[in-house]
């Protein structure tokens, strides 16, 4: 997996499995663009420890629909092209349809579609126009395993993260005569930095107890998928969802 010369966007890329993300393709030596929201010090905490040159940021809110197209522009004009586009930006809302208001009912299944599905599929669509012209390039989307064993607390991400496998799967066949490839990961929980602030310890217990390993994924095994579905031997492979969750969720 050499990604020397290879230019390579991630969003959602300042800090847990994004920035494990840009990391790992930085050491193989891609240049790496890291695409963030809001938190300016993370991100340039996170750019300064790449490893190699010409790595920059790329300050964009993808919920917003004209940014995406922003965002690859500007990847664009600072590298001329672009091999690698990681889907990593998410959110998640909690909303027990038990114990919230309508409101709160709508806004969380409007806001985590916003970023989970519609995002993805508008980079998705401005990287394929460029890779169309380029003459191919690769295309990595991060699900999670909820997708497929639900999320009663959040039903919203679970069906966002159903429909990206779904879309993920249909670009594949579509996107494959022009040599762009598709594929998604699926991490079960992560032991990222927001984990680690907002778990309580009986919540923690409760999702080490999920694994026969009796612990949680680093972001960097999941980065170690995404790197090989975004890899030339990766290739047909295109439509492959990979599940990085220590056998927590078998199907």
């Amino acid at each position: 997996m050499d990604f020397t010369g290879k230019n390579v966007l991630v969003t959602g890329a300042s800090r847990g499995i994004g920035k494990a993300t840009a990391m790992a393709f930085a050491q193989k030596g891609a240049i790496v663009g890291i695409n963030y929201r809001s938190n300016d010090e993370v991100a340039q905490q996170t750019l300064s420890e790449l490893p190699g040159s010409g790595h920059k940021l790329f300050k964009r809110d993808i919920s917003q629909k004209a940014e995406t197209k922003t965002l690859i522009d500007d990847f664009i004009k600072a590298y001329g092209r672009l091999d690698v586009l990681v889907n990593n930006a998410g959110i998640s809302i909690f909303h027990e349809i038990d114990k919230v208001d309508f409101d709160h009912w709508t806004h969380a299944w409007e806001k985590t579609f916003e970023t989970n599905l519609f995002a993805v599929a508008n980079t998705c669509y401005w990287a394929a126009q460029s890779m169309i012209k380029s003459g191919g390039g690769h295309i990595v989307n991060v699900s999670s395993r909820g997708s497929f064993r639900g999320e009663p607390t959040k039903p919203a991400y679970g069906a966002s993260k159903a429909a990206l496998n779904a879309m993920s799967q249909s670009l594949a066949k579509k996107l494959a005569p022009y040599k762009i490839y598709i594929g998604v990961v699926a991490p079960g929980f992560t032991e990222t930095e927001m984990a680690k602030e907002t778990l309580t310890p009986v919540e923690r217990e409760n999702l080490l107890r999920e694994s026969p390993f009796k612990r949680m994924a680093q972001p960097e095994e999941v980065a170690h998928a995404i790197l090989f579905l975004a890899s030339e031997g990766a290739a047909y492979s295109s439509g492959t969802i990979i599940d990085v969750n220590g056998a927590s969720y078998l199907r």
